[in-house]
């Protein structure tokens, strides 16, 4: 057989878009019948809905079916009438109606809905069951006691075509276990997805032959529990959550049948698809029990299909041998160890275990547990032992088990002949195709680092079995989303579009940190951040941490940024964005100890800053206990250039999916993105940045004038200092950053690109720097001439991760322009992801409306709010003295806010805060640069306006984010337009303290604050 690797690499392709089809009909609601006392009884075993939720969970299932308890047939027939139910299950007992009686009005209703009886209680047999097992109780018809029907008493479950023409699918028993609940759910799920999830993607099919409703109540969920354990214990180390829940929608159906002619029926159909079966004995054949009609269905299906595994279930132990003639596995369902003994056939049998290598004469020779072992030991196993393991579809069997279903699909029909006979050249082929699926599948996954085997192509590994945390979380997000929309890479073929290379210490490193060195303490002891950061950086560092993080740096040169990826960090209503340390690494020393110790040392600083008081603080407002949180660590590549002593980007910015302050033609659902020179310290922070729609690029209100362009544009950028000499981190973590100014890097490349100048005798700016003049930062050559079309892929991104993460997204950045090289492509324009959260959503809990007279009679009117309240529980405001003000000492002002706010925060009051500029800024010339634990018991924040300063509101800024996932009002009041602040009234309040720049009043009645979530509009009443 010739073979080309581009028909490799075909083969092992696996378009996960398929894998979001699977599964795609649910049981989302369940309609429950019962009496009063049935559904007591079952209460008392167990409240339903908590043990269904906790199966789910307990086995990382996706979202559990809600269940609708009625108390009678007729109650049940009005909920059908009125809602959609997916599954009805009726106990036998109905105060109205018999179960069968209420089957057939449901069915003549609603033909394909499927109707489960379910008892809880021991059941009478009766004479017109003829039992073949050993055990006369374990099949008998439906009659609880004398005050059932008589029809149901006729109704015979040996019969399951006259149980089914009752209007009941399938009968089972109820013993307080709600494992029964999650099988037949997922029972019914797999009924109605095998069809398309066959066709679509070849998922293979568990054919299960039983019918006593005893045993298939206890065997069902036992198979349910094998099957979705074991699949969880195949599937990809690091596989990330997305990629966990998609492969488990891959995983192998049960089909239960519960006679011959069902059973044939169902293995005729999916034939192609089965991977394993497993029959009862005796069960009806032809509507007449049959004491060996599983014997006869398992040798008609191993003549036809020699390679099946195939299992017999009995409760009579003489049955082995029979089962041993066809041949097939055999289990006693009498057994004590019956839990295990399924497990067993799935892990040996079925593919789910290690692949264990055999001669033909039946001697191990190795095993493989993943595919990377599978890769290194098949160039040393005997030819004798491939061929066995071919002709016995071993392999394939193997990977269908792990849902690599197209490589599986591709490998299972080949044989000895395709390849000539020659085994070597099998043996390459099986090698190599399963080289490149394994690299094609670690693209977008998180892998586990492996010291013995560091492979530099990969995109994103982790240390450690713990979390990933937040940050990382949206990271290993962003990479799955770049390959799930790949046609944004065709869409922008001139730019490389990435995630850059990633390696996360999971939270089992912080675990083991705190550990080590009982360091639990610091989440409650009240001590300063030096502090915390002199004891986290004095403690031992775990070793098993170090030997890797050494491993790790042998290969990788380029600079790094070391990030917190706190468990909490980034949730969609309670982020802690911005809370943590981030250090920038230059990574280019000789020595590579050195390298090592300030990597560690940055990684012990990020470990602090769990526990510094801006993160207690907001943990405090936010109702978290400080020690509940763990901190993962994300070492990543910093994407820029050298230039000189420096390494910077061209660009970092925040694009975020919702405008909260939209105007003229903007609307908020098209987004808004800030930008700077540099790296983006600059806009989280919330600097001096450039702020523009990417629908409009163009409309620059800051840059209207050329006045407003010399005023606004950026005077200076943050880079990472590239010399050897190797700064300190325990003074700030800006302290391997540089502050540069934008005239004393006018030369470099970056600066040309993205500067415009200014050309003093016109009074003029002119989009070049071919003349000679004052250089100013207006990005005009990618704003107005494309030099890459960053607006419309800012557009496209915001859009795509809005979509996949179902709400408003915020989304960190950078562009590098590389140098010219010998390699073109090495010259495309580079777009990197570098973190990717939700925002907060806009959500109204209630119509708020403002009234013209409200507004009139305002102290405070808004077109520029934040939130949705109607609130009258504050009764404080705190305010920058406007006479007093002055830009030069904003940081005193932060300072005496800080004690103010400490005293509210002691007595529980909230507060409102008003005051000009930039709030939380680290920009004192921009606004006051509180911290959050400086304000940490506000309950609304005023932005006002001051001639002297000018700054744009605080949208994008990592300040601004945890005010508004709090849901703290935050009002805008702009120099121009309807919106004012009413200063003669508030400064007349009575006056409960004064210090030099603030005075904290306070009125006689709480103020009413209402703000419309829907037209951005907010009233201050007093």
């Amino acid at each position: 057989m010739n073979y080309e690797i581009s028909d490799i690499v075909d083969a092992t392709k696996i378009n996960f878009k398929l894998f979001h089809e699977l599964m795609a009909k649910k049981v989302t609601a369940i309609l429950l019948v019962s009496s009063l006392y049935d559904a007591c009884i079952m209460e008392e075993d167990g409240r339903l809905s908590e043990r269904i939720t906790s199966e789910y969970r307990g086995l990382n299932l996706s979202q559990p079916p809600r269940i609708y308890w009625v108390s009678s047939a007729e109650e049940a027939l009005e909920a059908l009438d009125s809602k959609t139910f997916d599954l009805v299950i009726t106990m036998p007992r109905l105060a109205d109606m018999d179960a069968f009686a209420l089957g057939k009005k449901i069915k003549h209703k609603m033909p394909t809905i499927p109707i489960i009886l379910m008892s809880h209680r021991a059941l009478v047999p009766t004479q017109a069951k003829l039992a073949h097992e050993s055990d006369p109780g374990s099949r008998f018809s439906w009659r609880e006691n004398k005050k059932v029907p008589a029809q149901a008493e006729l109704v015979h479950e040996s019969d399951p075509q006259q149980v089914r023409e009752a209007g009941i699918d399938r009968i089972f028993t109820w013993s307080g276990d709600a494992d029964i609940l999650f099988a037949l759910i997922k029972s019914v799920e797999d009924r109605l997805n095998v069809v398309n999830d066959t066709e679509i993607a070849g998922v293979r099919v568990i054919l299960f032959v039983e019918d006593s409703p005893i045993y298939a109540s206890v065997l069902l969920p036992i198979l349910y529990r094998a099957i979705v354990s074991q699949v969880q214990k195949i599937m990809i180390e690091g596989l990330n959550e997305e990629h966990r829940l998609l492969t488990m929608r891959a995983r192998p159906k049960i089909l239960y049948a519960t006679d011959f002619e069902e059973a044939q029926r169902l293995f005729s159909q999916f034939e192609p698809y089965i991977l394993g079966v497993i029959s009862d004995v005796c069960f009806p054949h032809h509507s007449q029990l049959d004491a060996d009609a599983g014997i006869t269905l398992l040798s008609q299906i191993k003549r036809e299909r020699f390679d099946i595994p195939l299992l017999l279930t009995s409760s009579e132990a003489s049955n082995r041998e029979k089962a041993a003639k066809i041949p097939a596995s055999f289990i006693d369902k009498n057994s004590p160890s019956l839990i295990s003994e399924v497990q067993s056939f799935f892990i040996e049998k079925l593919g789910f275990g290690d692949f264990v290598f055999f001669m033909p004469d039946g001697q191990e020779i190795d095993r493989a547990s993943n595919f990377r072992e599978f890769e290194k030991v098949l160039s040393d196993i005997p030819d004798e032992s491939i061929n066995l393991h071919w002709r016995r579809n071993d392999f394939s069997r193997w990977l269908f088990a792990r849902s690599e279903i197209r490589l599986a699909t591709n490998w299972r029909p080949l044989t000895a002949e395709d390849f000539g006979q020659q085994m070597e050249i099998m043996k390459r082929y099986l090698i190599e195709t399963l080289s490149i699926r394994r690299q094609l599948r670690q693209k977008g996954i998180v892998v586990s680092f492996d010291a013995d085997d560091f492979a530099l192509e990969t995109d994103f590994f982790k240390i450690g079995n713990g979390s990933l945390g937040g940050k990382a979380r949206g990271l290993a997000f962003a990479r799955t989303m770049l390959q799930r929309y790949s046609d944004i890479h065709l869409n922008y073929d001139n730019v490389r579009i990435f995630v850059p290379q990633t390696l996360v210490i999971t939270t089992e490193g912080f675990d083991s940190f705190i550990t080590k060195n009982n360091l639990q303490y610091l989440a409650k002891t009240d001590i300063s951040d030096a502090e915390v950061a002199a004891i986290c950086i004095d403690a031992d560092f775990p070793q098993w941490i170090t030997d890797r993080l050494r491993v790790y740096l042998t290969q990788i040169k380029y600079p790094l940024a070391v990030r917190s990826s706190g468990l909490l960090e980034d949730a969609q209503f309670r982020a802690y964005a911005g809370l943590y340390s981030t250090y920038m690494l230059p990574n280019n020393h000789p020595d590579l100890e050195q390298r090592l110790e300030q990597l560690i040392m940055a990684v012990k600083l990020v470990y602090a800053s769990t526990f510094f008081n801006d993160p207690k603080a907001f943990s405090r407002r936010v109702g978290h206990r400080s020690d509940d949180e763990k901190m993962a660590i994300i070492i990543q590549q910093t994407v820029g250039q050298r230039q000189g002593d420096y390494f910077y980007p061209a660009i970092g910015g925040v694009a975020q999916s919702v405008n909260y302050y939209p105007f003229g033609k903007m609307k908020p659902e098209e987004g808004i993105v800030a930008i700077a020179l540099g790296l983006g310290k600059m806009v989280v922070e919330g600097e001096k940045t450039l702020r523009f729609s990417p629908r409009y690029p163009q409309l620059l209100p800051q840059m209207a004038r050329v006045d407003d362009v010399l005023k606004n544009s950026q005077q200076y950028f943050y880079a990472l200092k590239m010399d050897t000499s190797y700064a300190s981190l325990e003074s700030d973590e800006v302290a391997t950053l540089a502050k540069r100014s934008i005239t004393d890097a006018q030369d470099e490349p970056a600066l040309k690109l993205l500067s415009s100048t200014y050309i003093p005798e016109e009074h003029r700016i002119r989009d070049t720097v071919s003349r000679p003049g004052h250089r100013v930062i207006t990005f005009a050559q990618v704003l107005k001439y494309d030099l890459m079309p960053l607006p419309k892929l800012l557009s496209e991104i915001l859009e795509m991760a809005q979509k996949s993460m179902a709400c408003p997204v915020e989304m960190e950045f950078s562009v590098n322009f590389p140098v010219p090289g010998d390699n073109p492509e090495d010259e495309q324009p580079e777009f990197a992801i570098l973190q990717v959260r939700p925002m907060t959503a806009l959500e109204e809990l209630m119509t708020v409306d403002i009234n013209p007279v409200e507004i009139d009679k305002a102290i405070c009117y808004s077109d520029q709010a934040l939130g949705n309240t109607d609130r009258e529980d504050i009764s404080d405001i705190l305010y920058v003295k406007p006479d007093a003000f002055d830009p030069a000492y904003t940081r005193n002002m932060a300072e005496e806010i800080r004690s103010l706010n400490a005293e509210f925060a002691q007595n529980g009051h909230k507060y409102v805060l008003a005051g000009p500029g930039r709030w939380g800024s680290a920009d004192r010339w921009l606004g006051i640069p509180v911290k959050w634990a400086d304000i940490s018991g506000i309950g609304a924040i005023i932005e006002t306006y001051s001639d002297k300063l000018k700054a744009e509101s605080s949208q994008g800024s990592h300040f601004f984010h945890n005010i508004t996932t709090l849901g703290i009002n935050y009002i805008t009041v702009p120099p121009h337009g309807e919106s004012y602040l009413d200063w003669e009234r508030i400064t007349n309040f009575p006056k409960v303290r004064e210090t030099t720049y603030l005075v904290h009043a306070r009125n006689l009645y709480p103020f009413k604050i209402k703000v419309d979530g829907r037209k951005s509009e907010c009233v201050i009443l007093a």
